[in-house]
């Protein structure tokens, strides 16, 4: 992670969406006909896009007013009790239409197009019934179609218990198992079934169950492990082949050798950390366990209202212990590794999509540590140079 294969006075062709050559421009003679659109990026670094490998981007309304409740002091109970909390975003999400659902999230990825994202995962979870868990995905699957930037679906039915099955945790699993994911399944909507793997959420025994049937419909299994207590997600990673494990802020020792055994990306999050004053996961004893490590930005109304990954990146380097080497590294080739990608995207490759960003710092390091400040100059998806308002 702390090589980056720097290359200075460089240049890169990009050829039919993709990555022809990239090298010393000394070595550039004769590569270039005349009908050949040249971008010219001197003084400026050029950068893999970056790949945001965990969100929840559809969504409906906000949590603007909890926020202002948590900094008077309120506990999460508190503002639960009050409506409030991720039941108030599903009653938002479940009397949206696919179309305003659809349009809101087009106009986030634009914007963190804009901050140099290019491609992004986007998680259902919000709906928790039959229909608006469908309506959700197959959103998601539109805009995959649609959308300039790479969008990958996954299906998180088991985010969270809906308030008409509070009582009957394994009625909800049996809905998730037997309907949702078989209809997901059969209609492809979904690279990803995700699960909230926690104490009074699901169980790591109801996790796997989830994650089985999602592998069953073609399915690759992400959890959100470890978030608010060991309660052995890292360990169901390992064991089940999961692409990533994401949150980590409580993992164990033994959950890193889980991890690392089962070649499973470590997803941090450290918005949320940061955004709710959590303690951070140990990015530095899985960097050293021999664990992939991931930075994503966890983009969601009430836990991490930012889907910048420059900002992930500071966090990452002035909370958690990491260097802006492996922060950069993080939010590039090993988010793509998160979604199964690393072989089309998240470093200048040949051969690779052509997402770049032409950055106006004077080093790579200044996107960590100048803080608060978009320094991407240019944008470019597949080759082409958007034009982003």
């Amino acid at each position: 992670m702390q090589e980056l294969g720097i290359i200075r006075d460089a240049g890169v062709l990009c050829r039919d969406g993709k990555i022809a050559w990239v090298g010393p421009m000394s070595s550039f003679e004769g590569r270039l006909s005349d009908d050949v659109p040249e971008l010219d990026g001197a003084g400026a670094v050029v950068l893999p896009g970056f790949v945001d490998s965990h969100t929840h981007m559809m969504f409906a309304g906000d949590r603007a007013g909890e926020f202002g409740m948590r900094s008077r002091g309120k506990s999460y109970q508190e503002i639960a009790e009050q409506g409030g909390g991720i039941l108030s975003t599903i009653r938002h999400v479940r009397a949206a239409s696919k179309k305003d659902l659809k349009r809101s999230t087009a106009a986030y990825l634009w914007a963190a197009m804009k901050e140099g994202t290019t491609t992004v995962e986007i998680k259902t979870g919000y709906g928790l019934d039959m229909d608006t868990e469908i309506r959700m995905l197959e959103g998601i699957h539109e805009l995959r179609e649609e959308e300039m930037a790479t969008v990958v679906p996954t299906f998180l039915g088991a985010h969270a218990i809906p308030p008409e099955f509070r009582d009957d945790v394994q009625g909800y699993v049996r809905l998730v198992i037997d309907k949702m994911i078989p209809y997901a399944g059969k209609k492809h909507l979904a690279v990803f079934c995700d699960v909230f793997c926690e104490r009074g959420y699901f169980d790591a025994a109801l996790s796997e169950a989830v994650l089985a049937a999602g592998k069953t419909w073609g399915m690759l299994p992400k959890i959100h492990a470890e978030e608010l207590s060991s309660a052995g997600g890292a360990e169901l990673a390992g064991r089940i082949g999961a692409v990533s494990a994401d949150h980590l802020e409580h993992i164990t020792p033994a959950g890193i050798n889980a991890l690392r055994e089962g070649h499973v990306v470590a997803g941090l999050l450290p918005g949320v950390s940061f955004f709710l004053n959590h303690g951070y996961a140990p990015a530095r004893a899985l960097i050293d366990g021999g664990v992939a490590v991931a930075v994503a930005s966890d983009f969601n109304p009430g836990s991490c209202m930012s889907y910048s990954m420059p900002l992930m990146m500071t966090i990452a380097c002035t909370q958690m212990g990491m260097t802006p080497e492996e922060a950069l590294t993080a939010a590039t080739l090993h988010g793509a590794a998160a979604l199964n990608l690393s072989g089309t995207c998240g470093s200048i490759e040949v051969g690779k999509q052509a997402d770049l960003l032409v950055a106006e710092i004077p080093d790579y390091r200044f996107l960590a540590y100048h803080f608060g400040a978009n320094h991407i100059r240019h944008t470019i998806k597949n080759g082409t140079l958007l034009e982003i308002p």
